[in-house]
């Protein structure tokens, strides 16, 4: 059995760390051929290949494959083409995919994109914890003015609600702890699920809503299930939205429901900004009734400009919570999992 690996730099520059992991793990079970190409190099693979006629398993990740590299390639079983490679609609594409088929060559796809729920739930949560303890908001203020440091209260006498000895919250918005907080998820499933156990385990209590997720989901993230969406914000100290941008979700949480959070209400987002009504969003926090913790926005880059950024009540990071080194790894283990064994 010869494995290859083909990959233009188009595909390092989406996962910078995925070739080179899936190459290490071919590499364990026998020789690998791995070839990473010239930017202005577009060949179709079996042009690249040393010998096309030797190769059984083949990963090519932004590599073209023609109808004539079908040809060039007797002894293939397997085919891995990157997201974007397998995708593509058109005539010469469905001629390569039946020539595939009828010559019995497995095309193998990524079945969900597990390979990146753990690290934007991870960084869903750190940006809670930071908008609760306002963390960024001290971190700047420190290096800017040592008045960071000074607990004195208004007027020098303590009073219930002032400012005191280390308490650096906001108590206009959700703060503290997140255990005992109510945290209300829109989605269960591959990110909002671990999400959810996360806060689950800290002490939230937890309840989500998602008509398309089995029981278990819940069972496991520790979630209570709600069943109306209408009715999921309306207690919330942090709402977080957290299904992916489909046409079926696309303003999926409406101004009704943005209108309807407490005052104070903490929003978190880290999948796409797409499914909030983000005017009514920008219009409370803009307004001081809302806090939030994002990821994602509505126009990107966000400009110098604009008027989420800097503010006392939002934390903000752009857009980059679901690319780590890890995910790369993911991607390239879950895509190779799938190839028969050698």
């Amino acid at each position: 059995m010869r494995s290859a690996i083909l990959v233009h730099p188009r595909f390092d520059a989406v996962w910078p760390f995925a070739a080179d992991h899936a190459h290490r793990l071919w590499a364990q079970q026998g020789p690998v051929e791995f070839v990473r190409l010239d930017p202005a190099d577009d060949r179709p693979a079996a042009g690249i290949l040393a010998d096309p006629a030797v190769v059984t398993r083949l990963l090519l990740l932004d590599v073209p494959l023609s109808s004539a590299c079908v040809a060039r390639l007797p002894h293939l079983r397997e085919i891995a083409l990157n997201e974007g490679g397998y995708e593509h609609e058109g005539t010469e594409h469905a001629v390569i995919l039946a020539a595939l088929a009828a010559r019995g060559v497995r095309v193998i796809r990524h079945a969900s994109e597990g390979y990146w729920g753990q690290s934007v739930a991870e960084f869903g949560l750190a940006l809670t914890l930071a908008a609760l303890r306002r963390i960024p908001q001290l971190h700047r203020s420190m290096i800017t003015d040592p008045q960071a440091w000074n607990y004195t209260p208004p007027g020098g006498v303590g009073s219930p609600g002032a400012r005191g000895q280390q308490f650096g919250d906001d108590p206009n918005f959700s703060s503290g702890t997140l255990a005992g907080k109510r945290v209300r998820i829109v989605g269960a499933g591959n990110i909002a699920s671990r999400y959810a156990s996360f806060c689950h385990h800290l002490g939230a209590e937890v309840a989500a809503w998602d008509p398309l997720a089995s029981e278990p989901c819940f069972h496991r993230s520790g979630a209570r299930r709600e069943i109306w969406l209408d009715q999921l914000g309306r207690d919330a100290e942090i709402f977080a939205p957290m299904v992916p941008l489909t046409e079926s979700t696309r303003g999926l949480v409406t101004a009704a429901h943005l209108n309807a959070l407490p005052r104070g209400c903490l929003v978190v987002l880290v999948t796409r900004a797409g499914i909030c009504d983000m005017t009514a969003l920008r219009r409370r926090v803009l307004a001081d009734e809302l806090a939030l913790a994002a990821d994602v926005f509505d126009v990107e880059p966000l400009p110098p400009d604009d008027p989420l950024l800097g503010r006392p009540n939002v934390v903000h990071t752009p857009h980059n919570a679901g690319r780590t080194r890890d995910a790369n790894a993911r991607w390239a283990e879950m895509l190779l999992a799938q190839f028969s064994p050698t």
